[in-house]
């Protein structure tokens, strides 16, 4: 790893606990910039704006999450209760999924800099939760393929989190998750 690779990651890692302990909107990039011991200007030299560090830092959240079920073992052979699982997990981490929901509604506009970020996410997420759909032990209709199905999966995921971080005392969203992965008959 070369040193400027070296520089970004201690930056994004920072920035996730900046954002952690702040939440989105009251972290800066001058606060992160003073963990790394850099000056805001010296910041924007490997990240240009607050959206862009905060881009590397979901994505790296992404590959956090990625190592934590590999863990478990051949990613081929994970099964929804593992992804119930991440959902808990993430319940736990409140300020990065208001983070990443704030995120990925703004980037809509393909001017915004995680606008690609998301697109490429939400691709790879739909054919992963595809792949994951049709090798669990639930009867799918044949009318709907586990291709057709993942975008629901990835809208409950999505939607189950925007409407705990709206309403933590009214919705807990690992529970729900249980409850929808229960209607699926998914019991993995």
């Amino acid at each position: 790893m070369t040193r400027a690779a070296r520089r970004r990651d201690e930056i994004v890692r920072a920035a996730f606990d900046v954002i952690a302990e702040r939440g989105y909107q009251r972290a800066s990039l001058a606060a992160v910039a003073e963990r790394v011991g850099l000056t805001q200007q010296g910041l924007m030299h490997y990240f240009p704006s607050k959206e862009h560090l905060l881009a590397a830092v979901l994505a790296a959240r992404d590959e956090w999450d990625l190592l934590r079920m590999e863990s478990r073992g051949d990613v081929s052979r994970l099964r929804m209760s593992h992804v119930a699982e991440l959902v808990e997990y993430n319940q736990g981490r409140r300020a990065i999924a208001q983070a990443y929901t704030v995120l990925s509604a703004d980037s809509v506009t393909e001017a915004h800099p995680a606008h690609d970020y998301f697109v490429r996410r939400y691709h790879v997420l739909r054919q992963q939760m595809a792949l994951l759909l049709a090798h669990q032990s639930i009867e799918l209709p044949a009318e709907l393929p586990a291709e057709r199905l993942a975008p629901l999966l990835v809208a409950v995921l999505d939607g189950l989190q925007l409407q705990w971080l709206l309403a933590p005392d009214e919705v807990d969203m690992s529970e729900s998750f249980r409850d929808f992965l229960a209607l699926l008959g998914a019991t993995e």
